[in-house]
C-alpha cells in the first residue's frame, strides 16, 4: 500500500508542478520562521532547527508504530499522501528554464542570466560567469533541486517510511531556508549524511537510464566519492551517461559551433530526460520490493 500512496502522490506532484502550485519550500520557511528566534550571539547554534524537524518526526514515527500496532495502519495513508505532497516537488522549474533556453537561442546572455540567476546558490547569483559557466552553475542547481524534493524523499520513504522521509527533507529544508545564514553550512553538514547513500545510488541508476559506456568511464571518479558533495557526485555521473556533450559546453562548441544556440535548450532537455528515466527505474526496484515483500 505504501508503493501506491508514492506512485499516486508522485503522479499528482508531478501535474501541480507543471501548475507550478503548492510549493513546500513556503511551508518550510513559514515553520521555521515562526520558531526562529535566538539571542545575539547565537546565530550558528543548531538545536532549536533540529527540534523543529526532530520533534515532527518522532511523532510520525511514533503515530505509524501505533496505528501497526493497533491494527488500523490504513488509517495513515491519506496524512502520508498529503505529506508526501508536501515534501516532493520542484514547481517553478519548468518556466523559468523554458525561458532561459529562448534567451540563451536568441544569444541574450544578459537575459539568461536575469531569469534563472535566482535559482542559483547565492554564492553564484553575483557572479560574472561565462556562458558556459553558468550553464554548468543552472544544471548543476537543476538536478540538485530535483534530487533533494524526488528523489531523496523517495529513498527514505522507501526504506524507513514517511517519518525518514521528513526527517530527510526537513534537514535539506534546514540547509536551504533557515533564517540565521550563518548556521547553514553547519545544517547543510547534517543533510549530507542523509543524502549520501541515496545521491550515489543515483548515481549508478544514470547507467541504467543513460550511456552505459560513458557512464562506466565516468563512474569510477565518483565512487565511493568520500570527499566529493552531492552535486560533484551527480554531475559528474550525468556527465558520463548523457551523449552528445550534453554537459560539456566547452566541448560542444567546439565540436558543433553552428549549433551553440540551441544547445542551452537540448542540454536541459537531456538532463531532465535523464532525471525521469532515472525515476522509472526506482519506482520499478520499489514496486519489485514490495513484490518481495521487504518495505
Amino acid at each position: 500500500m505504501s508503493f501506491l500512496v508514492f506512485l499516486f502522490a508522485y503522479v499528482i506532484r508531478r501535474r501541480l508542478d507543471r501548475a507550478d502550485r503548492l510549493v513546500g519550500d513556503d511551508l518550510w520557511r513559514a515553520w521555521f520562521h515562526r520558531w526562529s528566534r535566538v539571542q545575539a550571539g547565537r546565530e550558528t547554534a543548531v538545536w532549536k532547527g533540529l527540534l523543529l524537524v526532530l520533534v515532527p518526526t518522532m511523532l510520525l514515527a511514533g503515530a505509524v508504530f501505533l496505528a501497526r500496532e493497533n491494527g488500523f495502519r490504513y488509517a495513515l495513508y491519506p496524512l502520508e499522501l498529503v505529506l508526501l505532497l508536501v515534501l516532493m516537488g520542484a514547481p517553478g522549474w519548468r518556466k523559468v528554464l523554458l525561458v532561459y533556453s529562448d534567451a540563451w537561442r536568441r544569444g541574450d546572455m544578459q537575459a539568461a542570466w536575469r531569469h534563472i540567476q535566482e535559482r542559483l546558490p547565492a554564492a553564484e547569483r553575483g557572479a560574472a560567469l561565462s556562458p558556459e559557466a553558468m550553464h554548468l552553475s543552472v544544471s548543476r542547481s537543476l538536478m540538485r533541486s530535483v534530487f533533494d524534493r524526488f528523489f531523496l524523499v523517495v529513498f527514505w520513504y522507501a526504506v524507513g517510511g514517511i517519518a525518514l522521509a521528513f526527517l530527510a527533507r526537513g534537514l535539506v529544508a534546514l540547509s536551504n531556508h533557515w533564517p540565521q545564514a550563518a548556521a547553514r553550512d553547519r545544517y547543510d553538514r547534517i543533510a549530507r549524511v542523509a543524502g549520501w547513500l541515496p545521491a550515489r545510488l543515483l548515481s549508478c541508476t544514470f547507467g541504467l537510464a543513460g550511456d552505459f559506456p560513458g557512464w562506466s568511464r565516468a563512474i569510477r571518479k565518483v565512487l565511493p566519492g568520500f570527499g566529493k558533495n552531492v552535486s560533484e557526485v551527480l554531475m559528474n555521473s550525468a556527465n558520463g551517461s548523457l551523449t552528445g556533450y550534453a554537459l560539456d559546453p566547452a566541448r560542444f562548441s567546439e565540436m558543433h559551433p553552428g549549433e551553440w544556440p540551441a544547445f542551452g535548450g537540448r542540454s536541459l532537455s537531456a538532463i531532465r530526460d535523464l532525471l525521469n528515466r532515472s525515476m522509472l527505474v526506482w519506482i520499478c526496484a520499489f514496486a519489485l520490493l514490495v513484490i518481495a515483500g521487504l518495505p
